[in-house]
């Protein structure tokens, strides 16, 4: 594995081109082996091992200016800003911006050099190759139901880009005290005769006390122009996997620089904790059911680290509005949004009508009642076809 080096400046920069020993081409990040290939001659260099081990950082440290330790992704990244979406994305040359990765808007901002962040600590590499990701994509779409006929032509390698996502993540201990009430469930006879009846009451309790628990690695998506939803539902990610961060990944690849801050990022950490709080301070109350006034929670022992995991997005514009659909390229799982095709809603809705009349009309002679029987199960299926797609969705 070779690096160029650009001599011509006063102050010389390594420039993260890793060149082909055989032919002198520039070498890719390939997927499928986990090295650098050439795609001209063949070539494949392995990326060495680090011995390094990926670290936990201060949060506390890292809150002080002067702590920050900020760097580039690679000394001759490139970054451009999409006007539509506010996406930074970074590329290494001889690769270029193109679309934007996220809402598919041209980028016509002229790229500049990139400027500094605060520096990656692990990388997960890619591990599902394009064509892989391309045919998951074609599985997906053609399971959507009353989707465009024209969605069918966004799944192509051509249209599907590999781009590094920031995330950052936390970890911490917490202590929480707490005020609420236990509840006892009860019963008492109600009404006389044939109307008697149990009915169940709560006796509530006060109830305080503390729990605490350790959190480690909770992940936040640190970038706005892809929705959330999609992010976290990417989600397991094979963390015990990351590796130091190395440039010798990026090659082939682009790369989102992070939007969210770290502290903001630590707030978002706080709602994903608390779920999982609750849940504890639920299970310490005990009783039946369980009310809570208070949880005052204390964090200590904070470490986080910027990590950049592997996505490829799609990304298109359909009567002016943006779609996205994400493959987490590492398990090859799709999530993202589809526009519906009215015109197939409508046909398949008047389908259902007219099949529905010719069942009346063969069961004329029914008596009535089997008439509706059928009308609502049919009316049930066309709700619970149209349901189901609209869930998929989401």
């Amino acid at each position: 594995m070779k690096e160029s080096k650009n001599t011509g400046q006063k102050n010389q920069n390594i420039l993260h081109h890793y060149i082909c020993p055989s032919c002198g081409a520039d070498q890719e990040f390939e997927p499928k082996d986990g090295c650098l290939s050439c795609a001209y001659c063949g070539r494949q260099e392995q990326i060495p091992e680090s011995d390094e081990a990926v670290k936990e950082h201060s949060y506390k440290d890292y809150l002080q200016p002067q702590k920050q330790k900020t760097a580039l992704l690679a000394q001759n990244a490139i970054e451009a800003t999409c006007t539509r979406c506010s996406a930074s994305i970074m590329v290494i040359p001889p690769d270029i911006v193109g679309d934007c990765s996220f809402c598919g808007t041209k980028i016509i901002a002229q790229p500049k050099s990139s400027n500094p962040l605060i520096a990656p600590e692990a990388i997960l590499p890619f591990n599902i190759t394009k064509s892989q990701a391309t045919d998951n994509v074609k599985k997906w779409i053609s399971s959507r139901w009353f989707a465009p006929n024209a969605l069918k032509q966004i799944a192509t390698q051509r249209s599907i880009e590999s781009v590094y996502i920031p995330f950052w993540t936390y970890t911490a201990y917490t202590n929480s005290h707490y005020k609420g009430e236990q509840g006892e469930y009860y019963y008492v006879e109600k009404g006389r005769g044939q109307n008697k009846r149990q009915e169940r009451k709560t006796k509530w309790y006060k109830a305080k006390g503390q729990v605490s628990r350790w959190f480690e690695d909770v992940l936040v998506p640190a970038i706005t122009s892809l929705p959330r939803k999609y992010l976290d539902n990417l989600a397991p990610w094979d963390l015990k996997q990351l590796k130091p961060y190395d440039p010798a990944f990026l090659p082939g690849h682009k790369a989102q620089r992070y939007q969210i801050e770290l502290v903001d990022g630590f707030e978002t950490s706080k709602e994903i904790m608390a779920s999982t709080i609750e849940e504890d301070v639920k299970e310490d109350i005990g009783g039946d059911t369980q009310r809570i006034s208070k949880i005052s929670t204390h964090y200590s022992a904070i470490t986080f680290k910027s990590v950049l995991l592997p996505v490829y997005v799609v990304a298109y514009l359909f009567n002016q509005k943006s779609y996205q659909v994400l493959v987490n390229a590492r398990t090859g799982d799709v999530q993202g949004d589809r526009p519906y095709s009215i015109l197939k809603i409508v046909l398949f809705s008047l389908l259902s009508i007219i099949l529905l009349i010719g069942l009346i009309i063969v069961c004329v002679a029914i008596p009535i009642i089997p008439i509706i029987i059928i009308f609502l199960l049919i009316v049930g299926l066309i709700g619970w076809v149209i349901y189901e797609q609209i869930k998929k969705s989401k």
